[in-house]
């Protein structure tokens, strides 16, 4: 007796459905070509003439896509650079926030160097803000709304981006 008769069973069926499926198959085929073989002259040019129309399209939707992944490709590469750039500026106005925050001293060589750096990205914030300390440590509260400004400016320039790299639909 078989240990599992409904697994036998519907391997069966399986079975037997795929060689209805394959008969049906051959008997198409075989079909289609006794009727293209018996075709006129004429209903043979017109089939010359609609395969030669749906090569061009098929050609013509293939340079088509070409162009467009080509452009998405262009897009994406940029789109990195951008993406490279922002966190860059994260990264920088992160550290400026943090030295600030835990009181670096403006004497030390590698905050005048951050200060350098950071000065042309966080110049039209300085002051925008008041800035609590205390003592020698300061939240540049400025700061903070340079790095929000930079990520909206961020989420704007790559939404600009998939504009570009989008295919176009017809309508």
């Amino acid at each position: 007796m078989d240990p599992n008769p409904v697994a036998s069973d519907e391997a069966r069926r399986i079975a037997q459905h795929e060689a209805v499926k394959a008969k049906l198959e051959k008997d198409v085929h075989s079909r289609i070509t006794e009727e293209s073989a018996a075709s006129t002259p004429t209903e043979q040019a017109a089939v010359k003439s609609v395969a030669a129309g749906l090569k061009q399209k098929a050609t013509s939707e293939v340079a088509e896509t070409e162009g467009a992944l080509q452009r998405a490709r262009s897009s994406t590469r940029v789109s990195q650079v951008v993406d490279y750039a922002f966190y860059l500026i994260y990264g920088l106005i992160g550290l400026e926030i943090a030295l600030e925050l835990f009181g670096a001293r403006q004497a030390s060589g590698f905050k005048r160097f951050l200060d350098t750096i950071t000065w042309p990205v966080l110049a039209p914030f300085r002051g925008l803000m008041p800035d609590p300390a205390v003592g020698s440590m300061q939240l540049m509260l400025s700061f903070v709304v340079a790095l929000v400004v930079y990520v909206l400016a961020h989420m704007a320039v790559n939404g600009l981006l998939r504009l570009f790299a989008e295919r176009k639909s017809r309508i």
